[in-house]
């Protein structure tokens, strides 16, 4: 490894700790509740250090989303790998979705904040990382809708806009998801149960675009 390349990694590997670190920090009083002081302590480095790789608080959040938005992707291309059938995939996608929420919820809570949350004027490399995630995510679906078709598990006629489907399917799986958050932390005995009516949700919609 060259004297460059071991840099890079150093430089990589402090970052990756400051985020960490503010995840800690963000996730346990809330964003607007911290400070760049109580980020730098829980990181163990200097404000002046902390400034060298991010410069303000929101950058910061940023990072953590990007995290976020890399995870929820990966999360993604696995469920597709699941399955070469695309109303399988498609399911897969969306049971993977829920688990993610389940598993992950700060970094769900996050993506879901996103775009609310401000931006730069002028889009730096970690906001357009971030952009090309919700891209590639959404991406993923309309390849499993295109599958579908093409295989005959899913109806042309039905998904005859891609696109609109994929953020249709998003849309109403998210609002299902939230539900199921409340229902978990009420914990009423007359609400379904969260893990089954998110398998009742994909049933229906998956059946609402078969042939």
């Amino acid at each position: 490894m060259s004297v460059e390349q071991r840099r890079e990694r150093e430089k990589q590997e402090r970052r990756d700790s400051i985020l960490d670190a503010a995840e800690q920090v963000f996730f346990s009083k809330g964003y607007e509740r911290c400070s760049m002081d109580e980020i730098a302590r829980a990181a163990q480095v200097s404000r002046a250090l902390l400034y060298v790789y991010f410069k303000d608080k929101a950058a910061i959040m940023r990072g953590i989303m990007l995290r976020a938005g890399e995870s929820i992707r990966s999360h993604f291309r696995q469920a597709m790998e699941a399955s070469s059938s695309g109303a399988e995939q498609i399911e897969n996608i969306g049971r993977a979705y829920y688990h993610f929420s389940v598993e992950h919820p700060n970094y769900f809570d996050v993506l879901t904040q996103a775009q609310g949350f401000a931006h730069p004027d002028e889009p730096d490399e970690q906001s357009l990382a971030l952009q090309q995630c919700s891209i590639d995510a959404m991406h993923l679906m309309i390849q499993a809708l295109l599958q579908g078709v093409a295989d005959g598990s899913l109806s042309a006629e039905r998904v005859s806009d891609p696109l609109q489907t994929a953020y249709y399917l998003r849309g109403a799986l998210h609002g299902v998801i939230m539900q199921c958050r409340h229902i978990s932390e009420i914990e009423l005995p007359d609400h379904p149960n969260p893990e089954q009516l998110v398998s009742y949700t994909l049933g229906m919609l998956t059946q609402s675009m078969r042939p």
